[in-house]
């Protein structure tokens, strides 16, 4: 039943869902579906030599030297596909699963592994994205919503209600201010008035739980049209809704000062949320067992050389002006190494997202965080 489920939602999903790419793989036939995508972008260079692989995931400056070839894979020649987080998404659970390691959403991978027993990739504990989430929480600046308590009895607009970014910021909202997610009334939108940064919503961003009102948006409209109009009092956002970048003064964000809350955050919980994850393809690992130790070295490598460009040339070329200080107050805050991948020094950010979606009642079951990843993965550590 699990294999027919599973291969109807594939079906569902590559028609239902533009987003849902096909991948490059080593066959030439794969190689073309990719090729002639124009939503993905990949590198080429000197790759190296060695078994061919495919990798795939945004091009974030702590990645791209993995990207653009300046970093290999020891033991390996890869290619590396770059696009947004719905079509890797996608693409893992329902396309035609061609990359042998890939950027995932963390949240949408547990609900698919405890929800629908989905193995066919396996975790390896690399963070590649982290995000903060009290800056995610935008609200109409004439409805007199100056606090979380505020959000009580109110509309809110959600793009995804299963998102990686919407469920961390449900979870902080009821473990810091006591809102639990039925007390407001939820509105979910099927566009994003932001789908240029985000790649669109995957179908296991979409999970509803029992027990809450979530009623769908008019057919249309995005979150940033539902609040200009009035429609919903609130936005929670994964990145920034139009209506924010657009700088419309009838939103603002709840926190004003995210950075200093955020902070504080850190210190006392120690988390630095998880947005998405790396994950390596069950069969490929069991193929080649020395493949995830090469690849979480690799990505180490390239996020040294981004910290070494950030302390040498990073203030003087990036156009932010006080892009140094803010660097070191990081520093002094976090650690040299203050975005640890190794799952030692992420524990508590992975076992956190388990328990914020078995509470909000999303997963069937609260898994231990470990038995996600490959076995061989589990004690790695970086030597920064």
């Amino acid at each position: 039943m699990k294999s027919n489920r599973r291969n109807f939602l594939k079906q569902t999903a590559a028609f239902i869902a533009g987003s849902a790419l096909i991948g490059c793989s080593n066959s030439s036939s794969n190689k073309s579906q990719t090729q002639n995508d124009p939503t993905v972008r990949s590198y080429s260079g000197p790759f190296g030599e060695g078994l061919p692989i495919t990798l795939a995931g945004y091009d974030y400056n702590r990645v791209r030297p993995l990207a653009d070839g300046r970093v290999t894979i020891q033991g390996c020649q890869h290619k590396y596909e770059v696009t947004g987080i719905g079509p890797l998404n996608n693409h893992a659970f329902f396309g035609s699963q061609s990359r042998d390691i890939t950027e995932i959403g963390l949240i949408p991978y547990i609900l698919a592994y405890a929800n629908d027993n989905f193995r066919d990739y396996l975790l390896l504990p690399i963070p590649v994205l982290r995000l903060f989430r009290h800056k995610s929480i935008f609200v109409r600046s004439d409805r007199g919503i100056n606090t979380p308590a505020d959000l009580k009895g109110k509309k809110v607009a959600t793009v995804g209600y299963s998102s990686s970014g919407l469920t961390h910021v449900r979870g902080i909202l009821q473990d810091e201010y006591d809102i639990k997610p039925e007390d407001i009334e939820w509105i979910s939108t099927q566009k994003d008035s932001a789908a240029n940064l985000t790649g669109g919503v995957s179908n296991w961003e979409k999970v509803r739980p029992k027990g809450i009102k979530i009623t769908d948006a008019p057919e249309g409209e995005d979150e940033s049209s539902l609040l200009i109009s009035g429609q919903v009092d609130a936005i929670l956002h994964p990145a920034e809704p139009k209506v924010y970048q657009d700088r419309n003064p009838i939103v603002k964000r709840l926190f004003s000062d995210h950075r200093t809350v955020e902070q504080d955050f850190y210190k006392r919980t120690g988390m630095f949320p998880i947005m998405h994850t790396i994950a390596i393809k069950k069969e490929t690992a069991k193929q080649h067992p020395w493949l995830a130790k090469a690849a979480f070295e690799a990505y180490s490598k390239a996020k040294q050389l981004d910290y070494d460009y950030m302390k040498t040339w990073g203030w003087a070329y990036d156009s932010l002006p006080w892009y140094g200080q803010e660097f070191n107050e990081t520093r002094e805050l976090m650690g040299e190494n203050f975005y640890p991948y190794g799952l030692e020094a992420s524990a508590s950010s992975y076992d956190a997202a388990c328990r914020y979606l078995y509470d909000q009642g999303l997963s069937k079951r609260k898994i231990n965080f470990k038995e996600m990843f490959e076995t061989s993965s589990l004690h790695l550590m970086e030597n920064i």
